[in-house]
């Protein structure tokens, strides 16, 4: 069985045939020594911002622009990406990565600061769509955060929710992924959310606020 599951998420992971763009935000990725996500998560995130029809976004972590360019060919052409990081050469290459992928600069707003002072000024339930992808430590914080910031229908993503696939390893004690038991328990206990954890990639959790 165990087998059959690493053959399926294998295919899974290599079925996006991603473009030139892509590819070169991957390779600065690498340059910058960040992890970009998967393609079979920037395929995810393509397809969940297509769904739910989202005109305002936010992107707590912009790598090299991977996950933001996969967020801004699933959006609406009159969508913006509000994208946040506190480290200018990944902000930089996001924005090379947006303008290679044809994306007017009206579409993106980067935002260079911590997302722990950032998120706080964004406005209530301004936004259809939270997609975070940053440090471990700040992610209980950002996940509040963002529930705030979602409108009602609104969709909340945390990539990496499965900290490498350690979280459903019951004697893993290491702090980020008691974290992200911690994160997926907050989540799930929130009467305002529903939630799903999807295996894609690292881990894919997923949630939506529900409507009062």
């Amino acid at each position: 069985m165990a087998a059959d599951k690493h053959s399926s998420w294998s295919y899974t992971e290599g079925l996006p045939d991603e473009d030139d763009v892509l590819l070169r935000a991957r390779d600065r990725s690498h340059e910058l020594g960040v992890a970009p996500v998967t393609p079979a998560v920037g395929a995810a995130l393509t397809v969940l911002a297509a769904a739910s029809k989202a005109t305002t976004a936010v992107e707590v972590g912009a790598g090299a622009g991977v996950s933001g360019v996969c967020l801004l060919r699933g959006l609406g052409r009159n969508a913006v990406l509000t994208t946040i990081d506190s480290d200018v050469d990944h902000l930089r290459a996001a924005r090379e990565a947006y303008a290679e992928a044809g994306i007017p600069s009206n579409r993106t707003r980067t935002i260079s600061g911590r997302a722990a002072d950032v998120l706080p000024r964004l406005t209530d339930r301004a936004y259809d769509l939270v997609f975070i992808d940053a440090d471990k430590p700040g992610l209980p914080a950002y996940v509040e955060q963002a529930t705030r910031l979602l409108k009602d229908g609104g969709i909340m993503i945390v990539n990496d929710a499965l900290d490498q696939d350690r979280v459903a390893e019951p004697a893993v004690r290491e702090q980020s992924t008691n974290t992200l038991r911690q994160v997926g328990k907050m989540i799930r206990e929130n009467e305002a959310l529903v939630s799903a954890l999807l295996p894609t990639g690292t881990g894919l959790l997923l949630a939506v606020k529900q409507r009062a």
